[in-house]
């Protein structure tokens, strides 16, 4: 896979300049790490589309003042969980859904979560008929091309959640048609959206919101995506890997602060298009960016964990994932200096 440093600058017009203005600018004392890096690179998933994963589409500046030289952006593919490019070696951090970690792990990837990022930012859809999970049962429900996608797991984990059984009570439909078209023909009964398509089928009005999981308990109640990197790179340079900490979980409170900016800078960098600029902010203003202050990252792995040791998907237990596969040294360290 090529990788491509600083892909897009993210140096440009007021964006930049509203960055460095919130945490200072490169040289300051508040915005430099204490401790000298032990490596000034670090490379970092490019999900195509993720608009819940701003965080480290704005982090670059702020990685470049906690004191890297080298931030390289690395493009995937869609459908490619972080840990699969950590085995591979071809990124360091990535942002990763709570579920897939959990199957990484379960398999022995290298891969560890160290913070929660956000709470929520899927919703699942369904045509008339449909009003609660246990209305799946015998359903038709879209999920991409294969089984084991990130829709397919987070219907699993739901159908679980309320006493289903996804692999004999769900009909996955697959398929490289996408989802959202299957949907709007009638050709599947439901489909999980992410931002901002979830903020455009919801303006656009088909089908109807079963859950919301920005809102909708118990999934409002834990993380979504969640900061994984390499158990080598967390190991062999822990002041990097707090310093990488730092800077996405500031970009995640530029989130909260100036929606507004976030979006133009998105736009600067070719991940949100004009057209989608009004979802893009609607996404941004409505995912839960605050919770990594608030929000025990442990009970999210454990939750979800259980919820596909449950499905038959993992066979680990949650006290084993959470062993082998976090570490929340770094973000408990974050947390105290700044004071969340």
């Amino acid at each position: 896979m090529q990788i491509i440093q600083s892909r897009r600058s993210f140096l440009t017009g007021l964006s930049a300049a509203g960055v460095a203005g919130t945490f200072g600018s490169p040289g300051s004392s508040a915005a430099a790490p204490a401790l000298a890096l032990e490596t000034t690179r670090v490379r970092i998933a490019d999900f195509p589309g993720s608009i819940c994963t701003a965080p480290q589409y704005i982090a670059e500046e702020l990685l470049r003042q906690e004191g890297f030289s080298e931030v390289l952006q690395v493009p995937t593919g869609d459908y490619v969980a972080a840990a699969q490019l950590i085995e591979s070696d071809e990124i360091d951090f990535g942002l990763d859904f709570a579920t897939t970690l959990a199957l990484a792990v379960d398999k022995g990837s290298p891969t560890k979560a160290l913070a929660g990022v956000h709470v929520g930012c899927y919703v699942l859809f369904a045509h008339e008929g449909i009003d609660s999970i246990l209305d799946l049962k015998g359903r038709r429900v879209g999920i991409g091309p294969t089984v084991g996608s990130d829709p397919h797991i987070f219907i699993s984990a739901m159908a679980t959640y309320v006493g289903l059984d996804p692999r004999t009570e769900i009909e996955w439909v697959l398929g490289d048609v996408a989802p959202l078209k299957l949907f709007e023909e009638g050709k599947v009964d439901a489909i999980v959206c992410f931002p901002p398509e979830a903020q455009e089928v919801r303006r656009r009005k088909i089908g109807h919101v079963v859950v919301n999981s920005m809102a909708d308990r118990p999934w409002s109640q834990y993380f979504c995506c969640m900061l994984v990197a390499s158990t080598a790179f967390a190991q062999n340079y822990p002041v990097a890997t707090k310093s990488v900490v730092r800077a996405i979980l500031k970009a995640a409170d530029i989130c909260i602060s100036d929606p507004q900016r976030v979006v133009r800078i998105l736009m600067e960098k070719g991940y949100v298009s004009p057209e989608q600029s009004d979802d893009a902010l609607s996404a941004i203003n409505e995912i839960p960016y605050r919770a990594w202050r608030d929000y025990d990252p442990e009970d999210t792995v454990r939750f979800f964990a259980l919820r596909l040791h449950e499905a038959g998907m993992v066979s680990s237990s949650p006290q084993k994932i959470i062993a082998d596969g976090t570490d929340w040294t770094f973000i408990n360290e974050v947390k105290r200096e700044l004071k969340a």
